[in-house]
């Protein structure tokens, strides 16, 4: 007769690796949640990922009530997010992580994609075709090279398989397995991790300079940064409400989950950048007339 764990579950613990843990996040997500702190921790990343999932919506509505997306978002902005979004998708396929972060990452590349033709569409359809050469260019080597460098790590790295040693112990993205556990393909996971961090920093700088130089806001949807900080924000909590692995310190946890938790804060401070620009130009148009001063009658003179 099969072991009952005794934690009132009804499957038996010979079958799972996780007997203590919730039985449907296991199940759905391959996560052992060992207490509520573990729970929480899932929660928040499950609802980080419905936020950065619908982040995109506002702004294709945006896009096409004000046809003014080529002028409101900049191309750079838009590169730097795919490539951040494509080396995370490499990452989590390196670093072995939970089917569920390799789907999501897929579909914000979709989404990447989508904002990108959308761009293209009304950058061709207001300006001229000869100023598309240099942003199509730049979209045409972003993917060669990232097309290229995928298939390279995937191919060098090859299937790895898992011992029964390698549970999750929970949400874990592009998070190492220890520093005794840490094979080629995890570093080199590790390290795309690191340069999709660099890529969702960097790609804020264009966008807030674009709002600068326009002086204006106008095309860019609020929601969309309003629910990036929710999803970086709920993203960082996930990571910190984690319990530590086995045998490993809080802080020895907090230090090396540090550069996506320093990627997560850096996007948020960043982004309130952003949104701080929605209210310094709120109401402004940047294509809207100026006003010529008003000249003052010779020989008159206000009080």
């Amino acid at each position: 007769m099969e072991d009952v764990p005794s934690n009132g579950s009804s499957f038996p613990a010979n079958v799972t690796a996780c007997p203590n843990g919730t039985r449907w996040i296991w199940i759905a997500l391959k996560e052992c949640t060992e207490d509520a702190r573990d729970e929480a921790s899932v929660y928040m990343g499950l609802f980080s990922i419905l936020c950065f999932m619908g982040a995109s919506f506002p702004q294709f509505y945006t896009a096409c009530k004000t046809g003014k997306m080529d002028k409101a978002i900049s191309i750079w902005f838009l590169l730097g997010w795919t490539t951040g979004d494509t080396l995370n998708l490499v990452g989590t396929y390196l670093a072995d992580q939970l089917p569920l972060q390799r789907y999501t990452s897929a579909y914000y590349i979709f989404a990447d994609l989508v904002m990108l033709c959308f761009y293209f569409y009304f950058k061709r359809r207001n300006q001229s075709p000869s100023s598309l050469y240099a942003p199509i260019n730049a979209v045409c080597g972003v993917a060669i090279l990232g097309s290229v460098a995928t298939f390279s790590l995937i191919q060098e790295a090859g299937p790895a398989a898992l011992s029964s040693e390698d549970v999750f112990h929970g949400r874990r993205l592009l998070s190492a397995y220890g520093e005794e556990g840490f094979s080629v393909k995890n570093k080199i996971g590790f390290a795309c991790g690191l340069m999709s961090t660099l890529s969702y920093l960097i790609s804020r700088l264009p966008q807030i300079y674009t709002n600068f130089k326009r002086k204006s806001t106008e095309g860019l949807a609020l929601s969309l940064f309003l629910l990036v900080i929710l999803g970086n924000l709920t993203y960082g909590a996930s990571v910190l409400l984690k319990n530590p692995e086995s045998g490993q310190s809080e802080g020895t946890y907090v230090v090396h989950h540090v550069p996506w938790l320093t990627g997560s804060l850096g996007a948020v401070f960043l982004d309130l950048v952003i949104l701080g620009q929605f209210f310094r130009y709120k109401g402004r148009s940047n294509n809207a007339p100026e006003r010529e001063p008003l000249l003052q009658p010779k020989g008159a003179t206000y009080a």
